[in-house]
């Protein structure tokens, strides 16, 4: 069962990114003034298709609920594994120390014409 639900969800988003090709393809076409209804049609039927994978998916269980804007905002996209800031430190961790990058303070001169002659030449006039 978790198999062909696999399975569906993988069709799914195979689907998903052909029709996106296809709407792509379309928009394309109709940009340049030529006849797309041969890839709307096709598109139409890939939609078809889109909705029987979606019932079977549903029909084995595998629905996902959408949430809407305010379930969204509510929900805590934090890392489960992230350690709160006014916490004490576990005594396993040790604070790493970064190193700051600072520039090169004698650069070598530059062996593309764009960075030594070309730019002096122009400064200079």
């Amino acid at each position: 069962m978790d198999n062909k639900l696999n399975e569906i969800r993988r069709k799914i988003r195979l689907l998903r990114a052909d029709m996106l090709s296809a709407e792509d393809n379309i928009r394309k076409r109709v940009n340049r003034d030529e006849d797309c209804s041969d890839a709307a049609v096709h598109l139409m039927s890939m939609r078809v298709v889109m909705l029987g994978l979606i019932s079977e998916r549903n029909r084995l269980g595998g629905e996902e609920r959408l949430l809407n804007v305010d379930e969204r905002l509510k929900l805590d996209v934090r890392a489960a594994s992230r350690r709160p800031s006014n916490a004490v430190p576990d005594p396993g961790w040790r604070l790493a120390r970064v190193q700051k990058t600072h520039p090169i303070k004698n650069p070598e001169p530059r062996s593309d014409l764009v960075g030594t002659e070309k730019a002096r030449g122009r400064r200079e006039r």
